[in-house]
């Protein structure tokens, strides 16, 4: 076991000569010599093992990890290509998390592997992990277009497929500012651009609220996308480009007939009352500057953008705020906490906190953290899973 794990080849071959010797030993872990090899690289002990008659080459650690899957996950190709090459290796195994030698290769990115594993005539690219991600949507996460593409062009892969949250590979594809695979996936006819995950977010709301301009517009080019679609917050595209501060996006769909630009979620907050409690002066600007924005609207909580602003200290959005005529009159108001606006600027001007801060709504972009924030990219599988991580033992 130590001379497979440390790749001592004269060692190894010592005792394979012997008749008491047994290859399939497993330690603790469930692993036994070929698995160490095979994780480790060490090609000519992966052959020599191989080439004994007893040996049971699909033997899995308490982790459900095969030899082929740990050779897969680290980028072992020779060692792969050797396994393949068995009739008697099963190249669809899952590990504890459903997560199948073909799903590794994509996340990873190990281009050759992929090739080779879908030259299998056994392969089935459409398993999914526990997660319901199947390979292609792990492509996609890394960025690996030549992946996504050489898993496009089977039939018996499918393109629209959600996970557990309702995300399709469009969706990924979107948040993660995959333009080109974006562009892929549109040119298919069975792809359902408008579809809307489990938090009613549709890929024109993930590009927008990641600042995916290039994918906005290509999205806002197809036929059956509504850009005005709220989440099940009552949040739109423009709504989270506003709350995140993407102008260029914010501009785009300003100039869109069909997109409402003081659209309160189910809090009340408007876009303009984010972009004031931000700080986000250009956004205010160009909101402030169209006839459809009512600048004074409260939210639930009785709070009105200037009261935000105040509250943040962003002193130049109040002067840009004080000086529209229907927002004056709240310079004069309280908030229910009793607190005027300017006196929130006055203490935050004299370093004292204020009694009540902006909603620290976590709603920075990460998928593979948080299913329900808005946002950026998933970790490759090598890192998106706790368990895996910590409990499997480490090359």
């Amino acid at each position: 076991m130590l001379a497979a794990r440390n790749g001592h080849c004269d060692i190894v071959k010592m005792f394979l000569e012997r008749w008491d010797v047994t290859p399939n030993t497993r330690d603790e872990g469930g692993r036994t010599p070929l698995s160490w090899a095979a994780g480790a690289g060490h090609r000519d002990i992966v052959k020599m093992l191989l080439e004994r008659g007893d040996i049971t080459p699909n033997t899995a650690d308490k982790y459900s990890q095969t030899p082929l899957l740990l050779a897969v996950r680290n980028g072992h190709c020779d060692i792969v290509k050797m396994f393949l090459e068995r009739w008697d290796v099963t190249p669809n195994t899952r590990d504890e998390d459903g997560r199948t030698p073909l799903l590794w290769a994509a996340g990873i990115g190990h281009r050759d592997i992929v090739k080779m594993l879908l030259e299998r005539g056994d392969i089935t690219p459409n398993t999914a992990d526990k997660d319901g991600r199947t390979p292609l949507p792990w492509a996609i996460v890394k960025g690996s277009e030549d992946v996504a593409k050489m898993l496009l062009v089977r039939e018996d892969v499918t393109p629209d497929i959600a996970d557990i949250d309702g995300r399709t590979p469009l969706m990924w594809a979107a948040v993660n500012g995959r333009k080109g695979i974006v562009k892929i996936l549109l040119e298919r006819s069975d792809i359902v651009p408008s579809t809307a995950d489990k938090y009613g977010r549709t890929p024109l709301l993930w590009a927008a609220g990641s600042g995916h301009e290039g994918i906005v517009k290509m999205l806002l080019e197809r036929k059956g996308v509504t850009p005005d679609r709220a989440d099940n917050d009552g949040r739109t595209p423009f709504w989270w480009a506003v709350r995140k501060g993407h102008e260029g996006v914010v501009k785009m769909l300003l100039r869109l007939k069909d997109v409402s630009p003081d659209t309160a979620d189910k809090d009340g907050r408007t876009p303009l009352s984010w972009a004031a409690g931000s700080g986000y002066e250009g956004i205010v600007n160009s909101l402030l500057e169209r006839g459809d924005v009512t600048p004074g609207t409260a939210d639930k909580g009785g709070r009105t953008p200037l009261s935000w602003a105040a509250e943040r200290g962003h002193m130049r959005v109040v002067k840009i705020l004080q000086r529209r005529r229907k927002v004056r009159q709240d310079v004069v108001m309280t908030d229910p906490i009793g607190q005027a606006p300017l006196g929130l600027t006055s203490e935050k001007q004299h370093g004292r906190a204020p009694e009540r801060q902006l909603g620290n709504q976590d709603l920075a972009p990460p998928l593979a953290g948080s299913r329900s924030s808005i946002g950026c990219s998933a970790a490759v599988p090598s890192n998106s899973s706790q368990r895996s991580s910590k409990k499997a033992q480490k090359f």
